[in-house]
């Protein structure tokens, strides 16, 4: 029991030194110091953090959704990461990088963890609102809001990050920072869909329990049809 709570510890440790001396830290993703410790580190913090997120927003509905939307908020940031991390990693191989998949890895679980943490950080505020009010629309909307706030800083940091961890002395890093913008993107795509597939997250008050919802429509015409309700355009 003591080496898991040590080891736990650790983890926190790790993430702690990454906030507060980001630089430092990615300098040593650059030169592949203790990355098996930064990789499961990260992972595990981050997915603690979005595990409370998700249980918080699902609790909106019943403990089982909060219970089911504490597995699916992490499973979504990871498994978009493992559905992306391959084209940044080849792409980037193809252009003349240098680096590991390893430190492809560690360098985007930074923006995860960031992204996570920033989140985790959002939870009072949003505590407070499903307490105080019963608009399911405008509870979608805040919560639209702060995973695209918190995924812009995110993405922001990642981008900043791949100029100290990448290569930026030849004559391929012009080609590669534009493969890390195109790559933002479809990040940020396929977590949106990811996120929809998903769904729900919240669960609609005054239904039975779901896991999964039928497959219909997309993320962004659901934003539309909340903003619309939400102001009385329906």
């Amino acid at each position: 029991m003591m080496e898991r709570k040590s080891s736990g510890i650790k983890y926190f440790a790790v993430l702690i030194g990454f906030l507060r001396d980001r630089q430092g830290f990615l300098e040593e993703i650059r030169q592949g110091i203790r990355l098996p410790n930064k990789i499961i580190s990260l992972l595990v913090c981050s997915s603690l953090f979005l595990a409370a997120y998700g249980g918080i927003i699902g609790a909106y509905h019943s403990w089982m959704q909060a219970l089911s939307s504490a597995i699916k908020l992490p499973a979504l940031y990871l498994i978009t990461l493992l559905v992306c991390i391959p084209t940044l990693f080849f792409a980037n191989i193809i252009f003349g990088s240098k680096r590991t998949f390893a430190q492809h890895l560690a360098l985007v679980l930074t923006a995860v963890s960031i992204t996570s943490v920033l989140l985790f950080s959002f939870a009072p505020i949003t505590l407070f609102f499903l307490i105080t009010t019963n608009n399911y629309q405008f509870l979608i909307l805040l919560n639209v809001f702060i995973f695209a706030l918190t995924g812009f800083i995110g993405i922001s940091s990642l981008y900043q990050a791949t100029n100290i961890v990448l290569e930026q002395d030849d004559e391929g890093t012009k080609t590669r920072q534009k493969i890390v913008r195109f790559w933002l993107f479809l990040y940020a795509f396929v977590g949106s869909q990811l996120g929809w597939t998903l769904r729900p997250f919240f669960g609609t008050p005054d239904s039975v329990f779901q896991l999964f919802r039928e497959r219909e429509g997309n993320f962004y015409l659901s934003v539309i049809k909340s903003l619309s309700y939400l102001f009385g355009f329906r």
